[in-house]
C-alpha cells in the first residue's frame, strides 16, 4: 500500500500520479482489484467545482482531514463517488476516481465515478476510510509500466464558473477503460 506521505502533496502531483496505480477492496475475504485510469484534481474552498467551496459541513468534513482518507459522497441521490483526501489537513482538497481497468474480481464495468465504486463495493460506509489500511487501499502495480498522460477539463461541472474549464481532468491516453475521452 502506499504511504501517507504519497498523499501528503500536491493534488496535481497526486492526481497525475494515481494513475496506474492499484485500487484494492477486500470484500468477504476476496480482494477486488483495479487500475486507476481516469481522475480529477480538486483543489479546495477557492475551486468552485470542490465541494470544499462551500466550507467545512458535515459532508465535507473527510475532505479536510488528513491525507490519505477516503471522502465517499452520494450523487443523484443514488451513485456513490470516491476521492483521496491529499495535502495537509485543512486544505479541502481530493482527487476523484473516475475511472479503473479491472484487474480481479470485478464484475461489472468500473468505467465512471458511480460504477466505479458499485464495481468495488465502496458506498457512504467507507466515508473517512483511512486508506493506509489492509481492507481498502491504494498500492504500486507490479507490472508498472510506462504510460502517457492526458489533460482535459473535468466533467459535470459547469456550474463552476472559470473553474469548469480548468484543465484538472487526467487519464492513461489509449486506455479502453476511460469513462469519456
Amino acid at each position: 500500500m502506499l504511504p501517507r506521505s504519497f498523499y501528503d502533496r500536491d493534488t496535481v502531483v497526486v492526481a497525475q500520479a494515481l494513475l496506474g496505480k492499484l485500487l484494492v477492496h477486500r470484500v468477504e475475504e476476496t480482494p477486488r482489484v483495479g487500475r486507476i485510469v481516469e481522475v480529477e484534481a480538486y483543489l479546495g474552498p477557492q475551486d468552485l467545482a470542490a465541494h470544499s467551496s462551500k466550507g467545512l459541513t458535515p459532508r465535507t468534513r473527510a475532505m479536510f482531514g488528513p491525507p490519505g482518507h477516503a471522502y465517499v459522497y452520494l450523487i443523484y441521490g443514488m451513485h456513490h463517488c470516491m476521492n483521496v483526501v491529499t495535502g495537509a489537513p485543512g486544505t479541502g482538497t481530493a482527487v476523484l476516481l473516475r475511472a479503473l481497468e479491472p484487474v480481479a474480481n470485478l464484475a461489472a464495468p468500473a468505467n465512471g465515478p458511480g460504477r466505479l465504486c458499485k464495481a468495488m463495493g465502496i458506498d457512504k460506509s467507507h466515508y473517512g476510510h483511512d486508506l493506509c489500511s489492509e481492507d481498502f487501499y491504494i498500492a504500486e502495480a507490479d507490472d508498472a509500466s510506462p504510460i502517457t498522460i492526458v489533460t482535459r477539463p473535468r466533467i459535470g461541472v459547469d456550474y463552476a464558473g472559470e473553474w469548469a474549464a480548468r484543465p484538472l481532468r487526467f487519464y492513461i491516453e489509449g486506455n479502453p477503460h476511460v469513462s469519456r475521452k
